[in-house]
């Protein structure tokens, strides 16, 4: 055997292993959460598009996020992470600092000493029981401040390479594009709920008036008439990138690399590795932190990776069965008998 001979084959495309003859490439998203702004464009460019009903936008007491997590009237979800930068005082610390100020700071003003405080009625002042800071560009605002960080990231569904919910869909609701990207077809779903079990990242959920399953579509209308995801072309930094997912491979690898180039050594690619539990995603995300601070599983693996294995376990168990039966049946039948 030559060497040429022992060179493995290259991988199928996604879509021609699904049964598309001559697809397009692959398409993606990759999103790059060291630009995002928090502005959540995308949120509101997704629903207008698609029809996404509004889901209550409260707050939740988690920074500003109002949405919490991807469901199915959240397919996309902007996180918000409030952390402390290394290095700097920590929450003791900061409070210890801010009693000290209260203290040195004249009757009637802030702890700045420069804003005076919120008054009652009567004219005394308000005990708020938290600082007060000042306007926005006079030096005294949280843009000044430099102990803590925003860590922003747009989530969406992951298009995975192997798709759990696309595998247990006893429907066949749920199919693989030609852009390799996976689609819910809302006639045929039955509200079943295997495919939300069946996905490791908790993307996919059931409506409850009429438990269908939803879930991101990347904008599938669009890309069949040649546009661009309506999240990606609302995103003025764009933060969310989309185009064919081999390009952005690439452009995510460089990015990555210029980032641990100007010391920013714990950004890394979620997503990227074409081994990992799902195969890879058709949606790329540079984080700035490990995948848990975002809410995001640390090492995915899509369920029925295990199927193969638990059937054969199913079958020599049940043959185990099959033979002992027989052989109960055999030793009763021909046995001797008094």
């Amino acid at each position: 055997m030559t060497a040429t001979d022992r060179t493995p084959p290259p991988p199928v495309d996604l879509a021609r292993r699904n049964g598309y003859f001559d697809p397009p490439p692959r398409m993606g998203f990759f999103t790059d959460t060291s630009v995002c702004i928090g502005c959540k464009a995308c949120e509101v460019a997704c629903k207008e598009w698609n029809h996404v009903p509004e889901d209550g936008l409260d707050l939740l007491g988690m920074s500003m996020d109002n949405t919490g997590m991807l469901g199915a009237n959240s397919w996309r979800h902007v996180a918000f992470v409030e952390q402390r930068r290394p290095g700097t005082a920590g929450p003791e610390e900061q409070t210890l600092a801010v009693e000290a100020r209260l203290r040195a700071a004249p009757r009637g003003g802030s702890e700045l000493g420069t804003t005076p405080l919120p008054t009652a009625p009567g004219g005394a002042v308000a005990d708020l029981g938290m600082p007060t800071v000042g306007r926005p560009g006079d030096g005294t605002g949280a843009e000044t401040r430099t102990d803590f960080r925003w860590l922003m990231e747009s989530d969406v569904c992951k298009h995975c390479t192997e798709a759990g919910c696309l595998d247990v869909c006893p429907t066949g609701a749920l199919f693989r594009t030609e852009f390799g990207t996976v689609v819910v077809q809302q006639d045929i779903c039955n509200g079943c709920g295997y495919c939300v079990s069946g996905c490791p990242y908790g993307v996919i959920d059931r409506r409850p008036h009429d438990g269908r399953a939803q879930k991101c579509t990347l904008c599938y209308d669009r890309l069949k008439g040649g546009l661009t995801p309506a999240c990606a072309k609302a995103c003025p930094t764009e933060s969310i990138q989309f185009g064919p997912l081999d390009e952005l491979r690439e452009r995510a690898d460089r990015r990555l690399a210029e980032l641990h180039g100007q010391g920013v050594a714990e950004a890394e690619l979620y997503g990227r590795d074409p081994d990992d539990g799902v195969g890879g995603h058709g949606s790329l995300f540079l984080l700035l932190d490990v995948p848990e601070v975002y809410g995001l599983p640390p090492a995915p693996v899509v369920p029925t990776r295990s199927a193969p294995q638990i059937w054969r376990r199913v079958g020599a168990a049940a043959a185990a069965f099959a033979l002992a039966g027989i052989g109960a049946f055999a030793s009763a039948a021909f046995g001797d008998h008094p």
